[in-house]
């Protein structure tokens, strides 16, 4: 069943002010939605949580980490999608760090981590940070593979008065332009918000992080994976699934294999990877490797 799921990966989106926009606009989706959408699980609640609950709607599993850079881009995405489903599908989430026996179990190598569980059968979703866009047509399947098992409810509505909706927070306008573009894939339009911002400030940390980001998107859209990719190729694979050890792993070693032009624009495109991967873990130890490379 899992291979029903073909969507495409996306990577952290760092410290871009459109990260704050998504998570603020989780939060006033979870504010109006029923009780329950959304719920965080641990090796003692999941019988009862997952498995049980399965056995009436689909629920999605969301492994992810505090340190995690795409899972602070994915988790918001999830939890409005989930607000607006109504109750349909409940999303659970899990902290590999405090929970590692449900990340062992289901085998997680890296995060975030996405599956679905129906009658109690787990389903692999996707791996990395994807956009909303292919996020909505994997749980649009999902939906409809529940709908075949005979899942066609949806978790108890709120009895009580339904709250008030929120004024949604404002957001950052320098940075709205961009973010909608991501959102719809629309990369030429992304890549045109950022020129605007860094030509007004060529040092700005997040419209650089969001730049490199847009050309990550464009390099890879449509890319399928091949055995004989060139090292840069499998790099950026790596990148859009959130894999940073591997695409520094193989980016470095790009640097390290090539020589004049081609080694600069090498060296260029680990750096890029540096700006989209942000806070995550990986980064110091390949910021050595790739010092060590060049030196």
């Amino acid at each position: 069943m899992a291979s029903t799921f073909n969507a495409r990966g996306a990577v952290d989106l760092g410290a871009l002010a459109a990260q704050k926009s998504s998570q603020q606009k989780a939060a006033a989706a979870l504010a109006s939605a029923p009780p329950g959408v959304v719920i965080d699980v641990t090796v003692d609640t999941f019988e009862a949580a997952v498995i049980q609950q399965s056995m009436t709607v689909p629920v999605v599993l969301d492994l992810w980490a505090t340190w995690c850079g795409p899972c602070k881009q994915l988790s918001p995405i999830l939890e409005r999608l989930a607000a607006e489903g109504g109750g349909r599908w409940v999303l659970a989430k899990v902290d590999v760090d405090a929970e590692q026996q449900i990340a062992a179990a289901f085998q997680v190598q890296s995060i975030p981590a996405v599956f679905a569980v129906i009658k109690g059968q787990p389903i692999p979703l996707f791996q990395g940070a994807y956009p909303e866009a292919q996020i909505r047509q994997i749980l649009d399947e999902l939906l409809r593979v529940a709908q075949e098992q005979g899942l066609s409810g949806s978790i108890a509505p709120n009895e009580g008065e339904p709250a008030e909706e929120p004024a949604e927070p404002a957001v950052d306008p320098r940075f709205e332009a961009a973010f909608a573009a991501i959102e719809s894939g629309d990369w030429s339009a992304a890549r045109a918000a950022y020129d605007t911002l860094l030509a007004s400030d060529p040092a700005d940390p997040d419209a650089l992080a969001g730049r490199a980001l847009v050309e990550l998107y464009a390099r890879t859209d449509g890319v399928q994976p091949q055995a004989d990719d060139p090292l840069l190729v499998q790099a950026d694979l790596a990148a859009l699934a959130g894999d940073w050890p591997r695409a520094f792993d193989l980016g470095i070693a790009a640097v390290r294999e090539a020589s004049g032009d081609d080694r600069d624009a090498a060296r260029a495109r680990v750096l890029e990877y540096f700006l989209i991967a942000g806070d995550d873990p990986a980064v110091p130890k390949a910021r050595t490797s790739l010092a060590s490379a060049l030196f």
